[in-house]
């Protein structure tokens, strides 16, 4: 049975850390979500994460090193006064969690103000999010991209789309309602399947257009809408416990594409092979193209019919990687020395693309011994 999936259903595992500290912080924000009063009030002593039109303001340490900007409440409103802002903006903050010490960290979008006045007085500079995650930590990728999502799941929904009438924010940002319809609503993420694909030797990995050169990453695409029928191509032990129960479970109470079918479907459409089992792995919130929920997994694909034929409208390459090649290039950031296209690279270690790949290349490494 998979770690991971152990993890999953046992909630002693996940809380034994700090579970008195974890359920008091829960409750915290829980508190703070549905409680507007305490919601302003926690803004009084709150840290602000600043995004410019949804790019986070970064600041540069004394060692080179860039990290995610964070301003105190006193400071935030010394900055807006001094580039013409009222200091009540603040309350147009959405509300992200709280730090182990339970100071409320909330996220606000300046995109009306002017931007260089802003990084002056911030000594910090916006930057768009995909290149911030390449410059800041795991923990505050993360954030980050959890303050991103928030802000643009407001910016896009502000009307109602049964009456077309302005919905209303809580104080916290945890949802918006239409008081016309009384239709509430609640930031989603869209669910999206992440699959490493292995012939038992090599693993297959596919780039996009869109992708810096030279990176290569796992097969991903959305789960779609649908009547969901399992896959029973498959023999019953080349199904992993978590494939059993959300087909046995999951699958025969909702409609919709279950996990499996979306990966059968995903690896069949974008590089013409058919997945034989699978494995749960992970999930991860992705804020790309928007807010995607990832649930990332390992399959396995027959030796002998290992014939990549790709879609070229969703990739621009895929093709198998050997152990040695993967190794290197979990070792070796990418490189574009004297102008040269950039050799062969992964995903960075926050994306769940390099969790797959990491295990793949330990599994290989136990085999091998």
């Amino acid at each position: 049975m998979l770690k991971s999936f152990k993890l999953l259903f046992n909630c002693n595992l996940v809380l034994s850390r700090s579970c008195s500290g974890y359920v008091s912080r829960t409750r915290y924000l829980m508190r703070l979500r549905e409680d507007d009063e305490a919601c302003r009030e926690a803004l009084r002593s709150g840290n602000f994460l600043l995004y410019h039109k949804l790019a986070p303001l970064l600041q540069k340490t004394n060692n080179g090193v860039y990290k995610l900007a964070c301003l105190k409440t006193s400071d935030l409103e010394h900055v807006l006064e001094r580039v013409g802002k009222d200091k009540h903006f603040v309350n147009k903050s959405f509300l992200l969690g709280c730090t182990d010490k339970r100071e409320p960290q909330f996220s606000l979008e300046v995109g009306d103000l002017d931007r260089s006045a802003l990084e002056q007085e911030c000594r910090g500079m916006f930057v768009d999010l995909r290149k911030a995650f390449f410059m800041i930590t795991g923990p505050e990728s993360a954030l980050v991209a959890k303050g991103q999502a928030l802000l643009r799941w407001h910016q896009t929904n502000g009307f109602c789309s049964a009456t077309g009438q302005p919905t209303v924010r809580n104080q916290s940002g945890s949802f918006r309602v239409c008081h016309s319809s009384g239709v509430t609503y609640y930031p989603k993420m869209a669910p999206v399947v992440i699959v490493l694909v292995s012939d038992g030797s090599r693993c297959l990995l596919a780039r996009q257009a869109m992708f810096p050169p030279g990176m290569y990453s796992a097969l991903s695409g959305f789960c779609d809408m649908g009547e969901s029928h399992f896959i029973t191509s498959c023999c019953p032990h080349h199904i992993s416990l978590w494939g059993y129960f959300t087909s046995s479970v999951l699958s025969n109470h909702f409609t919709g594409e279950s996990l499996e079918e979306a990966l059968h479907r995903e690896v069949a459409e974008e590089v013409g092979l058919e997945v034989e089992n699978l494995q749960y792995s992970g999930s991860q919130h992705w804020p790309f193209p928007q807010s995607s929920f990832m649930l990332a997994c390992h399959a396995t694909v027959n030796p002998d019919k290992t014939q990549v034929n790709i879609d070229t409208a969703e990739l621009e390459d895929a093709r198998w990687f050997t152990f040695e090649e993967i190794t290197e290039a979990l070792q070796k950031p990418p490189r574009n020395p004297k102008g040269e296209p950039p050799v062969f690279w992964v995903p960075p270690p926050y994306a769940i693309a390099n969790q797959l790949i990491r295990e793949w290349a330990n599994q290989q490494q136990l085999s091998r011994k």
